[in-house]
């Protein structure tokens, strides 16, 4: 098994529903670009990757939403070392088709109070069924580590809590961990980083806003 030697997970940069959320009641999630501030913030994070990378390849798995795609493109990998795939199952949270504005702020509130990880969206999904399709993602990337040439680096381009969730799955974290961290902020990275004891390791923590609380009695 060829297993890569870092994994990176971005968030897209700063897209028009990051800057006014009104935009979705005439603009469908899937369809928002990046603003100016969003491709400058993916353009920085790029000069970042295309350093750390130097010229070894990647194999990079990328959202299907146009801000996942633009935040891709504005890292200016060089395309003979890269190997880009579309994956749906790393798509952002569905919160319904066309979103009410105040309708959305309320779920939000009940969300807050109810927990991001079970709390769903009437239309849409609950922390846990991205955690599901995200653990499905998982599975399908271990198996294509199996490859004897398989890249020394795998990217994903996704969303903040996707981002999370599939931290959640690849590291154990307990629900109650998840719901102390917050998103990454726009085109920032977190990095899966294969460590001298064979297993993976973030390179630095999610913010915690608030200590976790379980249930039961895992530590």
């Amino acid at each position: 098994m060829a297993r890569p030697r870092r994994i990176v997970l971005v968030r897209h940069g700063e897209s028009e529903g990051n800057y006014d959320d009104s935009i979705y009641e005439r603009v469908p999630d899937h369809a928002l670009a990046l603003t100016e501030r969003g491709v400058r913030q993916a353009e920085e994070t790029g000069a970042q990757l295309r350093k750390l990378f130097g010229q070894e390849r990647i194999s990079a798995y990328v959202s299907p939403y146009r801000r996942t795609h633009q935040t891709l493109a504005a890292f200016r990998l060089d395309p003979a070392l890269l190997r880009v795939r579309e994956e749906p199952r790393l798509r952002e949270q569905d919160w319904g088709n066309w979103q009410d504005r105040e309708d959305v702020r309320k779920q939000k509130d009940y969300r807050n109070a109810y927990g991001h990880f079970f709390y769903r969206f009437a239309q849409g999904e609950s922390g846990a069924d991205v955690y599901d399709r995200a653990g499905a993602f998982l599975e399908s990337l271990w198996r294509s580590f199996e490859r004897p040439d398989h890249p020394p680096n795998v990217l994903i381009v996704t969303h903040g809590l996707t981002m999370r969730l599939f931290c959640m799955r690849w590291l154990h974290w307990t629900v109650a961990e998840f719901e102390s961290l917050s998103n990454p902020g726009n085109a920032e990275t977190r990095t899966l980083e294969l460590g001298n004891d064979g297993r993976y390791h973030l390179d630095r923590p999610f913010e915690q806003w608030c200590t976790p609380r379980s249930y039961g009695s895992l530590d």
